[in-house]
């Protein structure tokens, strides 16, 4: 199983950035109104000339073969564009196009929350296709971010998942554990802090798994399978509601009879339990 935004599909081809020599009558143009994209009937993406676009910001997001495609950012997509939001979508978006489009609403997110100077308070303004913004008044240049976050897959020794519950989800959702990497700390080191503030497991190996950009607004999820020193669970009863342990066959029971919910495929968390249960489960999640 593959999960959205999982590769990159496009050149983002930075040499164009500079004095928007990117623009032609040919880009085809992506309109971003926050974490809401333009679809076709609900689901895809949909595309606009740069003469079909409205006024906005720009964004160069690269080439794909000899086509070259751009995002213009709003307050919010024409209703007649159909707008839904990325991550609702994400997983009826074409590979090559999710690769685009994770990359502008990402940009996209960061521009909305950076329009001022962290140095002098002056408004900035957007450069390098987008991928910079310049303040005029102290000369300070100024690069999107991302934040880097854990998200892990633990497991004891009678190789059971631990999943958890926030209090905000519904009753029978649960997931993988996660949390932001903190100043100073290893992605191991992260890893284990998580798991034993959120639910007081102690965690031993440290493993990496794959990574998936979020740009809800802008993490980059770095995925692990960890293996439990202990097994006795102690809920935060903070960002954890509810933490169990669960075999496979309480996982293919569960989700069939709808008792436990699953993260969506959009997610890096559904492929870690898909790659623990070793796609021993029939007729899907």
């Amino acid at each position: 199983m593959d999960f959205a935004f999982e590769h990159a599909q496009h050149d983002r081809a930075a040499h164009l950035r500079k004095n928007d020599a990117w623009r032609g009558p040919d880009v085809q143009v992506l309109v971003i109104g926050g974490e809401h994209v333009p679809t076709i009937d609900g689901s895809g993406l949909r595309w606009v000339s740069m003469d079909e676009a409205p006024e906005g910001e720009w964004i160069f997001l690269g080439t794909r073969g000899d086509t070259r495609y751009a995002a213009v950012m709003v307050d919010r997509v024409p209703p007649e564009l159909e707008p839904a939001s990325l991550r609702l979508i994400g997983p009826t978006v074409a590979a090559e196009e999710a690769s685009l489009a994770v990359h502008a609403v990402g940009i996209a997110r960061w521009h909305q929350n950076h329009r001022f100077c962290a140095k002098c308070g002056a408004p900035t303004e957007i450069s390098e296709g987008g991928h910079t913004r310049v303040c005029p008044a102290c000369g300070a240049h100024h690069f999107p971010r991302t934040d880097p976050a854990v998200i892990m897959l633990i497991t004891d020794d009678q190789d059971r998942a631990l999943l958890g519950r926030q209090p905000i989800w519904p009753e029978g959702r649960f997931s993988t554990l996660a949390g932001f990497v903190e100043p100073g700390e290893t992605l191991g080191d992260a890893v284990r802090r998580e798991v034993m503030e959120e639910v007081g497991i102690e965690v031993g190996d440290v493993t990496y798994a794959a990574s998936q950009p979020w740009p809800f607004p802008s993490s980059l999820m770095l995925g692990f399978f960890g293996r439990a020193l202990s097994t006795e669970i102690r809920v935060d009863q903070d960002e954890i509601e509810e933490a169990r342990w669960f075999t496979r066959d309480e996982v293919t029971e569960m989700t069939a009879s709808s008792d436990l919910l699953l993260p969506p495929n959009v997610s890096i968390s559904r492929w870690l339990l898909q790659e623990w249960h070793q796609g021993t489960l029939t007729g899907g999640w």
